[in-house]
């Protein structure tokens, strides 16, 4: 039991800090569109890659310099693009609650996208591979703690998807759209900038 809450713990600790997979989730949820398999797509992600770092894949990864370069890079990409798209979505303004559910995308877009922002960030790796799985090693029951941080993945992409709704009084002018966009545009850019530097470094 110590083993799982260690893993909750640790795994909600993680995933807690905005990203760009919980600015996708949150603004899914504001509108309102795909949200149960945003979050399931997320959760299941995390699950499956927390189950690799405690079966002992983090070290092997960690061992691959080019995979992790070609990570980095690719997740520089497209945290790059999504970011413009955001900063765009921004400009033009005028959005209202109303509009952006009508405009939101179909369900193979928004699937895409979610495994784009899940699977395309190397961070992702190093947070759920490498860390749980390091730290795993240290209780005697790895499988209790993995569970634990996979439960905290499920709890917390969950919570914030359909949590989103809570924040919808605000959501309906069209400046608070043009804020979060700015937002997220500013949490891809910072993440796609982080990226780069630890690439050339």
């Amino acid at each position: 039991m110590n083993g799982y809450i260690a893993g909750f713990a640790l795994g909600l600790s993680l995933i807690m800090a905005i990203g760009a997979q919980n600015a996708f989730v949150l603004r899914q949820g504001l509108t309102r569109r795909h949200v149960f398999w945003v979050c399931l797509i997320c959760s299941v992600s995390d699950a499956v890659l927390i189950a690799a770092g405690v079966a002992g894949m983090g070290a092997a990864i960690a061992a691959m310099p080019v995979l992790s370069n070609a990570a980095l890079w690719g997740g520089a990409a497209f945290l790059l693009w999504y970011g413009a798209r955001a900063f765009r979505s921004a400009w033009r303004g005028g959005q209202s609650l109303e509009a952006a559910q009508g405009r939101a995308g179909g369900l193979s877009a928004t699937v895409l996208t979610a495994l784009a922002l899940t699977w395309l960030n190397p961070h992702v790796y190093l947070d759920t591979v490498v860390l749980v799985g390091s730290v795993s090693a240290q209780y005697p029951s790895r499988l209790a703690f993995g569970l634990g941080a996979v439960t905290a993945s499920f709890v917390f992409f969950f919570s914030l998807g359909y949590g989103a709704r809570l924040l919808l009084p605000v959501f309906v002018r069209p400046r608070a759209w043009q804020v979060l966009d700015i937002g997220i545009g500013l949490v891809m850019w910072g993440i796609a900038a982080s990226l780069v530097a630890e690439a050339l470094g």
